[in-house]
């Protein structure tokens, strides 16, 4: 149960999934990603005592990719692989994404088995980086439970052609999630984008959306609306063990 403390430092999905699938976004106030350096940008001795986290996370190189890792692969401390989503099945196994704009995903099936986290911007979504990770995780689409977390909203996520096009030349579904409002601009919705891909994918269980990163500068840092020296938000998921130990 998350104390009425915690609900001020993080937000937790609202979703059915089982009591042992931890899961947490970061809010400003936790005083967590808010250092400017990439390699210092989060403060893992703060982040772990306030979740009392099992593990250290698994932390990605994001670069926009279609790269999905299986967390235990790799040693934490030492490595971080260019991938932009982790996927686990092993207790305590801590899979973590960055953002801060981009639209954070975290997925588990209803046994709380296997569990996820994806780091989903317009090019990831364009190029597959949820089906890549619903191909990893071997579920089938009826047992996957979606949260989508906070990112810049669809009345501030400006965008030219070259971004509608790669959404909609091969994908007419994908047109709802446009709002033409100049010539050769639209305002995207990444939260439907997400929505289309993963329902055509015949996942139907999605929950969260509707947060703006961009409009809400109390709780989340915003790349668009502060520029390079933004902070990070960010969002872990993890299973916990048999023993009920988190």
């Amino acid at each position: 149960m998350q104390t009425d403390a915690m609900k001020n430092l993080f937000l937790q999905p609202d979703w059915p999934a089982p009591a042992t699938v931890k899961a947490f976004t970061t809010l400003r106030a936790s005083g967590i990603g808010d250092r400017h350096t990439p390699e210092a940008i989060i403060d893992y001795g703060r982040l772990k005592t306030l979740l009392t986290l099992p593990n250290e996370p698994v932390w990605l190189t994001q670069k926009h990719t279609t790269t999905v890792i299986a967390a235990p692969q790799v040693d934490p401390l030492t490595e971080r692989p260019i991938a932009d989503a982790a996927f686990t099945d092993k207790p305590n196994q801590v899979c973590a994404v960055l953002t801060a704009d981009c639209l954070p995903v975290l997925m588990t099936n209803r046994d709380g088995t296997q569990v996820a986290a994806i780091h989903a911007g317009w090019r990831g979504l364009a190029h597959g980086i949820i089906e890549a990770t619903l191909t990893a995780l071997k579920s089938p689409p009826q047992d996957i439970l979606v949260w989508l977390g906070p990112a810049i909203g669809p009345e501030r996520f400006e965008v030219r052609k070259d971004v509608y096009d790669v959404f909609t030349e091969n994908d007419s579904a994908a047109k709802a999630a446009f709002t033409q409002f100049a010539d050769e601009h639209w305002r995207a919705d990444l939260y439907q984008l997400a929505r289309i891909r993963l329902q055509k994918h015949g996942v139907q269980a999605i929950f969260g959306g509707g947060l703006c990163t961009h409009s809400d500068q109390k709780n989340y840092f915003s790349y668009r609306r502060d520029g390079i020296s933004t902070g990070r938000i960010v969002s872990l998921i993890w299973i916990e063990d048999s023993s009920g130990k988190v």
